[in-house]
C-alpha cells in the first residue's frame, strides 16, 4: 500500500510524520512525504520518499525579537505571501499523487490533499498534529491564545473559525476546478467530513491532552508520532565536554518560530544561576554556555535541568517524553494551547507570550522551572505515562480498514 503524507509547514510539522513514515516503513508500507526542499535530508533519513512542495514555510513565519513592531505594509505582504505557499503546496500535493498513492495522510493545513484524493478516487485521512475540530474543551488554535471562552463559548468560536476565511480556500477552490470537481468551499467540504464522521487521526498524547467528550466516532487521539531516531548521530566533542563540566543546563531553543539574540538569552540563564545549551547560537558562549545546531531531542532533552522553547507540538511532545521541567514561550496558533498545558499539568511554570518576554521574566521562570521539585516528579510522571502509549498503532488500524475495503 502507497502512503502519501502531505506536510506542508516546518521542520515539527514534518518529523513527526517523517517518524511515522518510518514505522509504517517496518511494517511493509511505501512511504512518500510531500514537504519543502528543506526538509528533503529529514525525510530520506526516515527511509521515506521525499515528493517536493516548493516554498520554505519556515522563512515566512519566522517572528521579530521580543518587543519588535512588524515594519508597516508588513502584514499585507505576509498574507499575499502565505497565500502564494499555499497554492504552491496545492500543486505540488498534485504532482506528489500524480507520482503513485494509495491513500493520503493530510496534516491540517493542507485541506487542498482531500480534492486531489477525490480527483484520484482514493481516500485521505487527516493526520493532525493539532486539534483543529470545534470544541468546548479549548478555544481555536487559530486565535493565538489558550483562554478559555467557556463550553459554549469555544464551541461557538470554533464553529465560526472552522467557517471563516483561510488562506488555503483559494488554492483549494481553484484545485477542483482545474480537475473537473463539483464546486465546493474548504468549509463546506470540511462540514460534509465532519457530518459523515469521516477519519481524522491525532498525534497527540491523550495523558497531555485528553479527548474531548463532544468529538466525533471518526476523530481519534492515537498518541504522539516520534522522529525517527538518527543512528549515524554523534554530539560533538565540545558538547560532550561542557555537559560534562558541570551541573545539567537548561536548553534554549524556539525552533522555526522567532529568533531571539544569543544575549538576551545568556542574560536571562546568567540572572537564573544556570548553565546553558543555546540552539541557532555557534560554539562556545563563555565558561557557562554552548551553542548548538540540530541536536535531535531525544538525546539532548533528558540531560537538561530544563528546556524552554517556543511550545511547538513537536518540542512540547519531546520535553514531555524527556521528563524535564519546561518553560514555554508560545508565539502562535496552537503554541498557546501547548504551553498552557504544560503549566496545566504541572511541569512548569506559567507561559511567558513571545511578545512581551524580557531577560527578567525568562531568567525569573528558568529559575523557577530548574528548581523546583515539584516540576520535576510531575514531569517523571508524565513521561512515564506517555512512554506506555503507541501512536502508530491507531494509523496502522486505520490504514488496514481501508485496504479491507479495498480488496472486497
Amino acid at each position: 500500500m502507497r502512503v502519501l503524507m502531505v506536510a506542508p509547514g516546518t521542520r515539527g510539522d514534518v518529523a513527526p510524520m517523517a517518524g511515522l513514515g518510518s514505522r509504517l516503513q517496518h511494517l511493509g508500507y511505501e512511504v512518500a512525504i510531500a514537504a519543502n526542499p528543506a526538509y528533503a535530508a529529514l525525510v530520506f533519513e526516515s527511509g521515506c520518499e521525499f515528493r517536493p512542495l516548493q516554498g520554505d514555510l519556515a522563512r515566512l513565519i519566522r517572528r521579530p525579537a521580543p518587543g519588535a513592531k512588524p515594519e508597516p505594509g508588513n502584514l499585507v505582504e505576509f498574507w499575499r505571501q502565505l497565500g502564494q505557499y499555499m497554492e504552491n503546496a496545492a500543486i505540488g500535493t498534485l504532482a506528489a499523487a500524480e507520482a503513485g498513492a494509495d491513500v493520503i495522510l493530510a496534516n491540517s493545513v493542507a485541506p487542498y490533499a482531500y480534492d486531489v484524493a477525490e480527483a484520484f478516487g482514493i481516500p485521505a485521512i487527516g493526520a493532525h498534529l493539532q486539534p483543529t475540530e470545534p470544541s468546548s474543551a479549548y478555544p481555536p488554535v487559530i486565535m493565538n491564545s489558550a483562554r478559555s471562552l467557556g463550553p459554549w463559548g469555544n464551541k461557538l468560536i470554533g464553529e465560526r473559525a472552522a467557517a471563516g476565511p483561510a488562506p488555503y480556500d483559494g488554492p483549494s477552490r481553484r484545485l477542483r476546478k482545474a480537475l473537473g470537481l463539483t464546486k465546493e468551499s474548504r468549509a463546506a467540504g470540511e462540514r460534509r467530513r465532519r457530518k459523515a464522521r469521516a477519519t481524522t487521526l491525532h498525534g497527540i498524547s491523550p495523558t497531555v491532552l485528553p479527548r474531548p467528550s463532544d468529538w466525533h466516532d471518526g476523530l481519534v487521539m492515537a498518541g504522539y508520532w516520534w522522529p525517527a531516531s538518527r543512528q549515524d548521530w554523534e554530539p560533538t566533542r565540545d558538547l560532550v565536554d561542557f555537559l560534562g563540566d558541570g551541573p545539567p543546563p537548561v536548553f534554549v531553543g524556539f525552533g522555526s518560530s522567532a529568533h531571539i539574540d544569543p544575549d538576551f538569552i545568556l542574560e536571562a540563564t546568567r540572572r537564573a544561576g544556570t548553565r546553558a545549551v543555546v540552539q541557532g547560537a555557534e560554539g562556545v558562549l563563555g565558561d557557562d554556555a554552548i551553542g548548538v545546531g540540530d541536536v535531535p531531542h531525544e538525546w539532548l532533552f533528558p540531560r537538561m535541568a530544563a528546556v524552554v522553547h517556543h511550545a511547538g507540538a513537536g518540542t512540547t511532545a519531546a520535553g514531555f517524553r524527556a521528563g524535564v521541567p519546561a518553560v514555554a514561550v508560545p508565539v502562535y496558533t496552537d503554541q498557546p494551547l501547548w504551553a498552557s498545558r504544560i503549566a496545566a499539568l504541572g511541569v512548569g511554570p506559567r507561559p511567558l507570550p513571545h511578545k512581551t518576554l524580557t531577560p527578567e521574566r525568562l531568567g525569573e521562570a528558568i529559575a523557577k522551572a530548574a528548581h523546583t521539585p515539584s516540576y520535576s516528579l510531575r514531569a517523571k510522571e508524565i513521561a512515564a505515562a506517555v512512554a506506555e502509549e503507541d501512536g502508530t498503532t491507531p494509523v496502522v488500524d486505520a490504514l488496514r480498514r481501508i485496504e479491507a475495503g479495498r480488496n472486497i
